[in-house]
């Protein structure tokens, strides 16, 4: 993470790539696939995945949020197309039906997130089957400032094997997207994780990305307490599983 100085956004750019090509060559990789949603973080990811191995899949993975059907899949299919990055679409709605009627009654209902969650996590099993079908590494997109939230689903998208961005926060993933010359829409869009109608990321965090952002990089912001609190109880997600004696 860069902190006081402005980023120097063409010698990190370098950095990263140079890093990413690292990382297969070590595990003997043939590629990357990650998962598609249209958004600021999974654009860089792939951006930079692109400028490290000709071999990179995406991969939109609709789950009956209309969202994923419109702006998802539009902004995720002109990526595809300016950067030429193959792409499949694999809709996982019907297996998160099945699902809920397996769970039926066993799921508190007063809990949505208990189902919202099914989403990122189906989309982790996919991602991952076509990963080892292919010989590939599966490239996270979370940022610094959803880490340090612990705004993500352990065991969906906080489930991969390489992360080229994770020291970023939000303004910096910004800053990198218009160096890198990326379409606007997908700089200026609400962030969002698309897992139900009207969900953006800062209502459901209660906090803004530029306060996260202060605080990380200053430990001063409005929302101070908050952003603190979440970053506390999140902690489990952030690290190996609890081993007893460890």
């Amino acid at each position: 993470m860069i902190i006081g100085d402005k980023m120097d956004y063409k010698v990190e750019v370098e950095k990263r790539v140079q890093w990413i090509t690292e990382v297969l060559n070590k595990a003997h990789a043939s590629g990357i696939v990650l998962g598609n949603s249209g958004g600021k973080d999974c654009t860089l990811v792939e951006i930079l995945s692109k400028m490290a191995t000709p071999n990179v899949l995406s991969v939109i993975m609709p789950c009956e949020s209309k969202q994923n059907y419109g702006s998802d899949r539009d902004d995720a299919l002109l990526i595809a197309k300016e950067y030429d990055i193959p792409t499949i679409e694999i809709d996982v709605t019907e297996c998160k039906k099945a699902l809920r009627n397996v769970l039926g009654e066993h799921i508190n209902n007063d809990i949505p997130m208990a189902y919202h969650n099914i989403n990122p996590r189906l989309r982790m099993t996919v991602i991952y089957a076509l990963a080892q079908s292919k010989n590939y590494l599966v490239a996270g997109t979370g940022n610094a400032s959803e880490t340090y939230m612990g705004y993500f689903t352990k065991w969906g998208d906080g489930a991969y094997d390489f992360n080229p961005i994770i020291d970023l926060c939000v303004e910096d993933v910004y800053g990198m997207l218009r160096y890198l010359n990326c379409p606007a829409n997908i700089v200026d869009k609400k962030p969002s994780a698309g897992l139900y109608e009207g969900q953006t990321d800062e209502i459901d965090m209660g906090v803004t990305y530029p306060e996260i952002d202060a605080y990380i990089k200053t430990g001063q912001s409005d929302n101070s307490d908050k952003i603190a609190r979440a970053h506390s109880v999140t902690e489990h997600k952030r690290v190996l599983p609890m081993r007893y004696g460890k």
